[in-house]
């Protein structure tokens, strides 16, 4: 022991003097030592964050089914219409299939997989499998050529119940879109969808993939040839629960470019740059969610030229500045308001998922820039990849916990979580524990209850605090309190980077 402990300095300096890049390796270990010491385990959060999928699970759950308070449900959707609608996802604390919030969370799940997937290790295979839970509903609402089934469940009656979805007796209306009643955004999104799951699953499993992908194509000239937006048609359906605000023109320049991606086809390339500028690829909106993907679309096509160098898609490079300058607080282009307590604050119901969605774009754009060595110029403010990552992980933090009610908004992450989340699965007694049906009527007395949700939706991400950072943590209070597959996605991304920048994965 003696002799090796005088011998261990001498070959320390051996090591310094022999090996050029000796002093960069020890500098780099003491920095990863330093920064292993993270404020949060975003380990744990990642896997959190997946397994909520399981819990809006529709249709026949499978052995390997892990929130066990879930039973099946839904097993005859669509079966009024001759098709086989079951499966999917609840979009959120409801009882209802929308096809457009699906979809939507399918391509950001799609996206954090593609982008941070390398890092998740043993998460990675719960991540495709909620993908896929996903991707296979959607090949069953794209199965009959320009028809797309784009919802199951009266959203209207479904509100007028609090009820487990295993014991729904609500009407299962099912709502599509097809060339006389068309539906771009929602179709287009769909394309996007299974174009981004195709690269997801080409190598392990490649026939599936192959399927996506040729369903994508179809699926995505469908949209662009029918025109429309979904909402006019489907107004007493849809809205006002998933009425398309922004149009269809983001949906179609997105697909676009998810399917440029997927498919390096050089129709698409043209696509983009004959119809870009019609379709919206500058405009100043900065918000990016179920319904407006524009900045989306800017920050995936300037990838293509960041790291493939695709030259005519400069311009999107200066198109996703425009985006990131207007989150960073004290620029001049800045146009985002944050709360005291630090949290991005983009509207009241539901903010969490622009919280989310937006951080994911931060840490996938600073990848690009770091990968080909640019940065963003804010009106002569120079912001650097290091800049974006550090506001990414500031809102990653305030949501678990770093905030000033120093609770996490990720039910079950934390010492102090949301305890009486909107959501009817989660409030009312589970089957196994209450075998009896509840009927539709009863469940209001669980919504207007103070009592805790007696099952634990593990890993939900509920709507969040007010502007002034306040969160009364109530269950009528669907704007603060209800959890969606869409604040969940984008999620998982930015979890699986900060989990393995921290060095716990």
């Amino acid at each position: 022991m003696a002799l090796s402990s005088l011998l261990l300095p001498t070959l320390l300096l051996l090591l310094l003097l022999l090996l050029p890049n000796a002093s960069a390796f020890f500098h780099n270990a003491h920095h990863r030592a330093h920064h292993s010491d993270a404020a949060h385990n975003y380990r744990d959060a990642l896997s959190k964050s997946i397994l909520f999928f399981e819990g809006q699970r529709s249709g026949r759950l499978p052995p390997g089914q892990r929130l066990r308070w879930r039973g099946d449900s839904g097993l005859s959707d669509g079966s009024a219409m001759g098709v086989d609608l079951v499966g999917g996802y609840y979009d959120a604390g409801d009882n209802v299939k929308f096809g457009f919030p699906m979809a939507f969370t399918t391509t950001m799940l799609s996206w954090s997989v593609i982008e941070f997937g390398g890092l998740m290790k043993a998460e990675l295979p719960n991540a495709k499998e909620a993908i896929r839970w996903a991707t296979d509903y959607l090949l069953k609402a794209t199965a009959h050529p320009d028809t797309i089934y784009v919802q199951v469940g009266d959203a209207n009656k479904d509100h007028s119940c609090w009820e487990r979805p295993e014991d729904m007796d609500t009407p299962r209306t099912v709502a599509k879109i097809d060339s006389s009643s068309p539906g771009s955004d929602v179709a287009a999104e769909t394309a996007a969808a299974l174009a981004a799951a195709s690269i997801v699953f080409r190598r392990s499993d490649p026939s599936y993939s192959k399927l996506l992908l040729g369903t994508a194509t179809r699926v995505f000239e469908f949209a662009d040839k029918y025109r429309g937006a979904y909402s006019n048609g489907l107004k007493s359906f849809v809205c006002p629960f998933y009425c398309s605000y922004s149009g269809y023109q983001d949906e179609l320049l997105w697909g676009a470019a998810w399917l440029h991606k997927a498919t390096k086809n050089p129709t698409y390339l043209d696509y983009i740059q004959a119809n870009g500028q019609t379709l919206g690829a500058d405009e100043s909106d900065n918000t990016f969610g179920w319904d407006n993907k524009h900045v989306g679309a800017r920050i995936l096509l300037s990838k293509a030229f960041l790291v493939q160098n695709v030259k005519s898609l400069h311009d999107y490079k200066g198109h996703a500045d425009n985006f990131i300058c207007s989150l960073i607080p004290g620029t001049s282009f800045s146009a985002t308001q944050y709360t005291p307590g630090g949290l991005l604050f983009k509207m009241g119901d539901s903010n969490m998922q622009y919280v989310t969605s937006s951080s994911f774009l931060l840490l996938t754009y600073a990848k690009y820039l770091t990968y080909s060595n640019q940065f963003v110029s804010c009106g002569g403010v120079t912001i650097t990849p290091r800049k974006l990552r550090s506001i990414a992980k500031r809102q990653v933090d305030y949501l678990l916990g770093d905030n000033p009610n120093r609770m996490s908004y990720m039910v079950g992450y934390g010492a102090s979580f949301p305890q009486r989340i909107h959501h009817r699965g989660s409030s009312l007694p589970s089957v196994s524990a209450h075998p009896a049906r509840i009927p539709c009527s009863s469940g209001f007395s669980a919504l207007n209850s103070p009592a805790p949700n007696p099952n634990l939706l593990v890993g939900a991400v509920v709507g969040g605090p007010d502007a002034q950072d306040r969160f009364p943590d109530q269950r009528t209070d669907y704007e603060q309190s209800e959890p969606a597959t869409y604040i969940n996605a984008p999620l998982v991304g930015s979890l699986a980077y900060l989990a393995h920048s921290f060095g716990q994965l």
